[in-house]
């Protein structure tokens, strides 16, 4: 970014987040999505937080970890993974979200179904990460227009068991920018506003091998269309793979160092959000990364303490 010369300026974090979160953050760094997966299949953390009381108490861990928001989840979409019948689904996430939301945390719902998401808005998300960008289900839409919550569309083409076979792309950083597009033309037909919404570019979803790294090396041309991204790097296949030791990719815990990694490269390129497992490190990462963007603005250093400041904890 060109300036006068001798102008000081904070060089921006990216895009503000949805208008009802903007609480959480003052707009000079990303923010931590930590993940709280109440599966017993989840492909990182098999099973670990299983269970309403493990699921909060592991949230609440996070919280102390540096994440900002929580993202509680009760269907696995690792490649392959069968669907959970709704009430199930239901039985599984509300009790978290409601537990979490009475200890003060911000919490989003990953769902991909307008009943789940509905009933977790009701006790008190103030997000909804739908993987499918309201694909799955064609009531998503109306539930988000008619709640006004937050809302993340990611890029989708298939369900779990078939996504790998999806994969095939001319350009994939074109094509995923332009069926974002195609979801936001839908969603505002819909009524969803524009401040509601932000953009995941799907790492890992139909894209199972190399076609994740255009995606994270062009992400300024993701963040410059105008809508907050979130990124969701954290422990998969592809970093698997990338770190593989005689010929077989390293297992999901494996992998939190090289999340973190991307955390710091994400922030750095503008995005509002990372959605992590391990939080303590991408919590530091996007401090630094915020620090770095605002030293090429040549602005004073921050004033105050505490981790907001860029210190660990």
């Amino acid at each position: 970014m060109s300036t006068a010369a001798g102008q000081r300026h904070a060089v921006p974090a990216g895009p503000q987040g949805p208008a009802g979160l903007a609480d959480l953050a003052d707009g000079r760094r990303a923010l931590v999505m930590g993940v709280v997966n109440v599966t017993p299949d989840s492909f990182s953390d098999g099973g670990l937080w299983f269970g309403t009381d493990a699921a909060v108490a592991h949230g609440l861990t996070l919280l102390d970890e540096g994440a900002d928001l929580l993202d509680v989840g009760g269907e696995s979409t690792r490649p392959g993974a069968p669907r959970v019948p709704v009430d199930e689904e239901l039985a599984r996430v509300l009790p978290v979200v409601e537990g979490l939301v009475a200890r003060g945390a911000c919490v989003s719902v990953d769902t991909t179904r307008a009943v789940v998401a509905r009933a977790a808005v009701g006790a008190g998300a103030r997000l909804v990460n739908d993987v499918s960008g309201a694909l799955a289900d064609a009531e998503m839409a109306a539930v988000v227009a008619d709640t006004g919550v937050a809302y993340v569309a990611m890029h989708w083409r298939g369900p779990a068991d078939v996504m790998d076979s999806l994969a095939g792309y001319d350009d994939v950083v074109a094509d995923v920018r332009r069926e974002l597009a195609a979801r936001v033309e839908t969603l505002r037909a819909a009524g969803v506003r524009d401040d509601q919404l932000v953009l995941d570019p799907g790492l890992g979803f139909a894209k199972p091998g190399a076609d994740n790294w255009p995606l994270l090396a062009r992400l300024p041309e993701l963040v410059a269309d105008g809508f907050p991204v979130l990124v969701g790097a954290s422990r998969k296949r592809f970093l698997g793979h990338l770190l593989a030791h005689g010929g077989q990719p390293v297992p999901p815990l494996a992998r939190d160092r090289a999340s973190a990694a991307v955390t710091a490269l994400a922030a750095a390129a503008g995005v509002w959000a990372v959605r992590v497992h391990e939080v303590a490190a991408s919590a530091d990462a996007v401090r630094v990364a915020a620090a770095w963007r605002r030293a090429g603005g040549r602005i004073e250093p921050d004033s105050g303490s505490g981790r907001d400041e860029g210190g660990s904890s």
